[in-house]
């Protein structure tokens, strides 16, 4: 017997019953963005490998260990996508859509990365972008925020904190990591292993550790707040006062950082304790240098990224259902003989109502077991078409979900009422 394929580990199938609430929150998400006249843009899931190195950095874990790389037919080397923000600047910048204007874009799918796989991490994961170019005030590094607020709304999810932080002007940031370098330095032996490789490459992630036995080093350490001039802290200012006026909650944490350096002023991250480990749900931030870095004119822009995976086990975890997938009727066709008629009924039904969702008993069956199947299926109500009911013009209605009297309906009225059981 064959070997069964499974799915690549760290890969995972997104079932049948699973989908609904997939489909609930990238609707959702389609929605709030588009109330903020967000546009979609797609690009394409490998992309060369060199754009990744010049925006994430090649003494990054990502570019050094995790990124699914290989050599195709041509000699190119080519990526699979590991997160979507290099991939749509690198978009607009061969599309001309960034000099001399402002855009609001949005985009949603597969990113792929070689971790360890655990819960709310994968290998495979999908993730939802939102980028904004051109645009360099505290307006929209609000703005941007507060469209995560509402999408949380949106989606039912309480209890999410709002962390945020300021890392300043470049300019700013050089001094700050002086200052903290000869801190670390004079700690030198408290550091771990980790720590130790990025206190020359990249000693501002060191303030990211998850290390508890570093805990109490980090929260010593100098802050970036100390080397901010005024035009920073007016910044921050207008996002922390326009939050606090839109009443959504927040914590400046000092210590979140970004560690590359095309990252300037705002990020922000929301957190959970659901999910254990992996409790960032989005993360985001201000990144004026990275159109520069690839090659572009300066180009403010701030942005996030939200990874759908965790936002769906959050929801799982609220123990949040969604039947959007149930059809609303099913129809049981009794006899060979209503098979036609059956189906010519059900596409007229479809034709008067768009909106709703009909299963047609397809592969005949008694009638206890198609009304098993209609059960099954999730259904409000069982359409019902044997031989008399054709010969009447009428369908049989039966509830599944609610003790009510069983009803018999003309078929130039099941439209009209089939509105009411879809809530039309």
């Amino acid at each position: 017997m064959a070997k069964k394929i499974q799915a690549v580990r760290g890969m995972r199938d997104i079932l049948p019953d699973q989908t609904p609430l997939w489909q609930f929150v990238e609707n959702t998400v389609r929605r709030v963005f588009q109330s903020y006249a967000y546009r979609e843009i797609r690009t394409p899931i490998p992309e060369m490998t060199e754009l990744f190195k010049r925006s994430i950095g090649e003494v990054t874990d990502i570019v050094e260990k995790e990124m699914y790389t290989f050599e195709d037919r041509n000699g190119d080397s080519l990526t699979l996508r590991p997160e979507g923000t290099a991939g749509c600047v690198r978009a607009c910048m061969e599309n001309g859509l960034l000099h001399n204007q402002v855009q609001r874009l949005w985009y949603l799918g597969p990113m792929f990365r070689h971790e360890r796989p655990q819960k709310g991490r994968y290998r495979q994961f999908q993730q939802i972008g939102l980028e904004t170019y051109g645009m360099s005030g505290p307006d929209i590094d609000l703005e941007v925020i507060l469209v995560t607020a509402r999408l949380w709304r949106e989606l039912g999810i309480p209890g999410l904190e709002l962390q945020i932080n300021t890392l300043g002007t470049p300019e700013e940031r050089k001094a700050y990591r002086s200052r903290l370098v000869d801190y670390l330095q004079a700690h030198r032996d408290e550091l771990d292993d980790d720590s130790l490789r990025r206190l020359e490459s990249n000693p501002l992630r060191i303030l990211d550790s998850k290390n508890p036995d570093m805990a109490s080093l980090i929260a010593g350490a100098p802050s970036l707040m100390d080397d901010l001039g005024e035009e920073s802290r007016a910044h921050f200012g207008v996002i922390t006062r326009g939050l606090k006026a839109a009443g959504v909650e927040y914590v400046v944490n000092t210590r979140l950082v970004r560690g590359l350096d095309y990252y300037s002023r705002t990020v922000f991250e929301w957190i959970t304790d659901l999910l254990g480990a992996q409790g960032t749900v989005c993360a985001g931030g201000r990144y004026d240098g990275l159109v520069e870095q690839l090659g572009g004119r300066a180009t403010p822009a701030i942005g996030f990224g939200m990874g759908v995976d965790r936002v769906v086990a959050v929801l799982e975890e609220l123990d949040q259902q969604n039947s959007d997938g149930d059809p609303h009727a099913y129809l049981v066709l009794a006899g060979e003989q209503v098979q036609g008629p059956g189906m010519v009924l059900a596409e007229s039904l479809r034709n008067a109502l768009p909106g709703l969702r009909l299963q047609v008993n397809c592969g005949g069956g008694s009638f206890k077991s198609q009304f098993k199947k209609a059960d099954r299926s999730g259904a409000e109500v069982a359409l019902i078409l044997g031989e008399d009911e054709l010969q009447q013009q009428k369908a049989g209605i039966k509830w599944l979900r609610e003790q009510r009297e069983q009803l018999s309906v003309a078929h130039d009225e099941l439209a009209e009422f089939l509105k009411e059981v879809i809530g039309e």
